[in-house]
């Protein structure tokens, strides 16, 4: 946003008796080496923003220095607070306790490795006071490495093509959401959350910026096995393509097998086969066995999904919380 653009959302709010305000809520997991900068980018952002602001720090069972920089953070800054967790519980859930904890007209979700750059921020308002229920991002361009790169890609086309809701292609978390947002997915009780298809399925008006992704400036990233965790957490709970899969995979196999069990008997009364029948026969049970077991893991990926709801345990449990509740500022 230009200097001028500001000044007029100045002049805009100061017309308004009720000046907005904005939660930044900050996932933490291992990041002592990007806090800093973190810290330092942020609040030349928020000098900038026509609206107070707070930030909410979610300290996701941290084992380095992370905590430490972010108790500092706290008692240095009243406006910033942290939700520290007993333990891991993830970065979807430790995204949702900062929703939950954020008060702010507005609320921006943002991860601390700065691969999503908070000099959006003011951008994001303006387009949000305009009236934007939901400012997502959209990547125009990322600079990880070639293979994230194309199994992003990848996640984001299948998904488009699967999901129940519409579902934004290569928009990842960095979002501002309006307050009834934050309130509509805060009021969801589903406990295994993929935060992106959540707040695709609220609806509402949104509308996108578009950027280019830098790669960490420290720290490491997700690994594949999480990311690859999270894409079929992602297809189990917005579609049910896989279960339709199974089902016309089954169909067909079981004709294929009707088919192969003619022929086979056909020629061995006709003398043209013996032995060959027997491992026929056996290669029939072994595919069959093959795609009945991927059909019960597809089956139970859904019902995994329904055990875990009924049991009701809580998304997260919080040791404390660091810092008064925040003061605007």
């Amino acid at each position: 946003m230009h200097g001028n653009d500001v000044l007029a959302v100045s002049i805009a709010c100061q017309m308004n008796p009720a000046t907005p305000s904005v939660s930044i809520v900050i996932p933490v997991f291992n990041e002592e080496d990007c806090i800093a900068e973190l810290r330092e980018r942020l609040e030349a952002v928020r000098g900038e923003l026509p609206a107070t602001s707070n930030i909410v720090l979610v300290n996701d069972g941290s084992t380095d220095r992370s905590l430490e920089m972010i108790r500092d953070w706290c008692a240095s800054d009243s406006s910033v607070r942290c939700v520290d967790f007993s333990r891991n519980f993830g970065e979807q859930a430790a995204s949702s306790a900062g929703l939950a904890h954020a008060d702010g007209d507005f609320v921006v979700v943002l991860h601390a490795d700065l691969q999503d750059p908070p000099e959006l921020i003011p951008e994001m308002l303006e387009k949000a006071l305009d009236g934007a229920d939901v400012v997502f991002t959209r990547r125009i361009g990322r600079d990880e490495g070639l293979i994230k790169r194309s199994l992003a890609t990848a996640f984001y086309t299948i998904m488009a093509k699967l999901s129940r809701t519409p579902f934004e292609g290569q928009a990842g978390d960095f979002k501002m959401l309006s307050r009834r947002v934050v309130d509509s997915v805060n009021a969801m009780p589903e406990k295994r959350r993929f935060l992106r298809g959540m707040i695709s399925f609220v609806g509402y008006q949104q509308v996108p910026i578009y950027y280019r992704r830098a790669d960490r400036s420290a720290g490491a990233g997700a690994s594949y096995g999480f990311l690859f965790k999270l894409a079929a957490e992602a297809i189990v709970a917005y579609s049910d393509v896989p279960l339709a899969i199974a089902t016309l995979a089954g169909t067909v196999v079981a004709g294929l097998a009707i088919v192969i069990t003619a022929v086979c008997a056909i020629l061995a009364l006709a003398g043209t086969i013996t032995a060959g029948l027997n491992l026929a026969i056996l290669m029939a049970v072994l595919f069959l066995g093959g795609l009945q077991l991927v059909t019960i893991g597809i089956l139970g990926s859904y019902v995994a999904r329904i055990h875990e709801q009924s049991l009701q345990r809580p998304l997260y449990l919080v040791n404390e919380v660091i810092g008064d509740p925040p003061t605007d500022s």
